[in-house]
């Protein structure tokens, strides 16, 4: 994946994005920041996500150094994105995240990815766009981490009770 931008060109963009010289970034600076490549305004929730992986301090917003480790999350994902839409058409559709999926190690039934479709499809037309792809990302690897503490003997099966 790719390396960290120099630390000047970071310092620039951050003072760009941080518009209420606060010295940090929150949420609605980093949405208004980011783009999805489709003209809308990138996913609060995914934006929300990222800033909680990487506010160290639980403040709800990130710092300088924070924000060099975000750039190069979003940029690896959007490598990884582009490697997946194999019709560079700037979204996924389901036969592409079911091979990127698929790439990551996962192993799900025809109907999952109908569900994650559902889920991740915010514009109806059988496409994710980049943020959705990311939220969907994150959301199953947090899913699968869970899952992984109540499979005891790692065989893909868990008890749960309410």
């Amino acid at each position: 994946m790719a390396g960290m931008p120099d630390r000047a060109y970071l310092q620039n963009v951050f003072s760009q994005v941080d518009k209420d010289r606060s010295g940090f970034i929150d949420a609605r600076e980093l949405q208004s920041a980011l783009s999805n490549g489709n003209w809308t305004p990138f996913n609060p929730e995914t934006v929300r996500l990222m800033i909680g992986m990487f506010d160290k301090k639980g403040s709800g917003t990130i710092s300088f150094d924070e924000f060099g480790y975000l750039w190069k999350y979003v940029t690896d994902w959007q490598q990884c994105f582009r490697s997946f839409d194999r019709d560079n058409s700037g979204s996924i559709n389901k036969g592409e995240l079911k091979t990127a999926i698929t790439t990551f190690g996962y192993r799900f039934s025809e109907q999952f990815y109908d569900v994650l479709m559902r889920r991740f499809d915010r514009s109806n037309k059988g496409a994710i766009f980049f943020d959705d792809f990311i939220q969907c990302c994150i959301v199953l690897h947090t899913l699968t981490s869970e899952f992984r503490q109540h499979d005891q003997e790692q065989n893909g099966t868990a008890t749960f009770s309410l």
